[in-house]
């Protein structure tokens, strides 16, 4: 009953918009103020404040945003799209294939499906729109493609779920790479049954020359070395995942000062961000994990793996399950709430049933990637409306159904053959 209650006060504070830091960290001291008293309490509250911000691992965090940041401003963007464009733009759909393309490669740096969505419409949705493309095909490859961020490493999201669950981020991040190509292909797909089966409108434009393709290929090379550099060190064990955040950190720096984008104000700007953006994310993990302390001391994992046990529903039937209370949540909370909430309650179940957690977190990732097109939520919807304000979110969101029904079907593969998340971690 006490669990209850703090659940159902946790979803209402998330509802009525009250910052999730506060949220969980809030009825995290109050339940353990309950089954321990004030002083336990607020003693955790202390220690794990502290360790988080000591933690050598979570430092991981700051340095890869700080990369992203940096490579945000080098106009990365806008050269990954002429690249794309350059090789696929002429083809039928060409335009939103060129935006997936574009914006799994922007994430792969970026690491943030906001930030991929918010500058990949500011760069696609003019040229789409220029060419005779529907708002809903534009809109839904946008706000699709934005997506990619959350999974595709470096992932913030990766890196929280590796440190509530103390797995190994390195591994995790290795993990999501041939589910993150997947998604990158799932999504050219959907873009191909829409224009080529359902018939929406878009337009073909005119072919790139050989010379141009070399070109926008030529100008990807320095930052397509720096994410094989970042990800290959961590796969064949040449540093762990901070050392990786580190050398990509300072690669990025080198790489913009060469090529002369880089000034002293977008580094202010780019260290501000990186600042700004480690102190939320740091009170949002402080709060998350004194929540998962309060889940631990309820011994809410074992009351719930004993009412799971009884159903007999194996190892499939409670992944399914737990797949469709994701789905239920991502209609009303956004994907990093809905991940913080839920991991500490659900990874001590699927462990105890002999689950592999890595393949959970991708699964979990992806099921939390999803909720972000989701109506009536689907933030990554309400990011891109902003941009574009013209266009009625019934539009966008009935663009984005093919691209929903892609993640679904990802994720019926990954579930199906967990060797598609394993398969590199066990070669590393």
């Amino acid at each position: 009953m006490v669990m209850l209650i703090a659940f159902l006060s946790l979803l209402f504070l998330l509802l009525i918009r009250v910052p999730i830091a506060i949220s969980t960290g809030v009825v995290g001291v109050l339940g353990l103020a309950y089954y321990q008293g004030w002083s336990p309490a607020m003693s955790q509250l202390g220690m794990i404040a502290t360790e988080t911000v000591l933690s050598y691992e979570f430092s991981v965090i700051p340095l890869f945003i700080l990369m992203g940041n940096i490579i945000s401003r080098s106009g990365l963007a806008d050269e990954l799209y002429n690249a794309t464009h350059a090789l696929v733009g002429h083809l039928k759909g060409g335009l939103a294939i060129t935006t997936i393309g574009a914006s799994g490669g922007f994430s792969t740096f970026c690491g943030s499906s906001f930030a991929t969505a918010a500058t990949m419409t500011r760069i696609a949705y003019p040229q789409m729109k220029r060419f005779g493309y529907s708002d809903g095909l534009a809109t839904g490859s946008i706000a699709a493609g934005g997506t990619l961020g959350i999974l595709i490493p470096p992932s913030i999201a990766l890196v929280f779920y590796g440190i509530i669950t103390e797995t190994d981020i390195g591994k995790l991040f290795v993990a999501g790479v041939i589910p993150g190509i997947l998604g990158v292909i799932f999504y050219v797909a959907a873009v191909l049954f829409v224009v080529h089966v359902l018939k929406d409108k878009c337009s073909d434009a005119s072919e790139a020359t050989l010379k141009e393709k070399l070109l926008a290929i030529r100008q990807l090379w320095a930052f397509t070395l720096l994410i094989f550099i970042v990800l290959g060190g961590i796969y064949f064990g040449l540093f762990s995942p901070t050392e990786a955040a580190g050398v990509g950190s300072v690669g990025a720096i080198l790489i913009t000062l060469i090529r002369g984008r880089m000034s002293w104000q977008k580094m202010r700007d780019a260290l501000e961000d990186t600042a700004a953006t480690t102190v939320a994310l740091v009170a949002i993990l402080i709060g998350s994990l004194i929540f998962a302390n309060l889940v631990n001391v309820s011994n809410l994992p074992f009351t719930i793996v004993q009412w799971m046990e009884s159903l007999n529903l194996g190892l499939m039937g409670v992944l399914l399950l737990i797949l469709m209370i994701y789905f239920v949540l991502g209609a009303v909370l956004e994907s990093i709430s809905m991940l913080l909430l839920t991991v500490p309650v659900f990874y001590p179940i699927v462990e105890g049933m002999g689950m592999d957690l890595i393949w959970f977190g991708i699964i979990v990732v992806i099921a939390t990637e999803i909720s972000l097109i989701t109506p009536p939520v689907g933030l990554n919807v309400f990011v891109l409306k902003s941009v574009v304000p013209d266009v009625d979110l019934k539009v966008i969101f009935k663009g984005v159904f093919p691209f929903l029904i892609a993640d679904i079907l990802r994720l019926a593969l990954i579930i199906l053959f967990p060797a598609l998340s394993l398969v590199l971690v066990e070669m590393m």
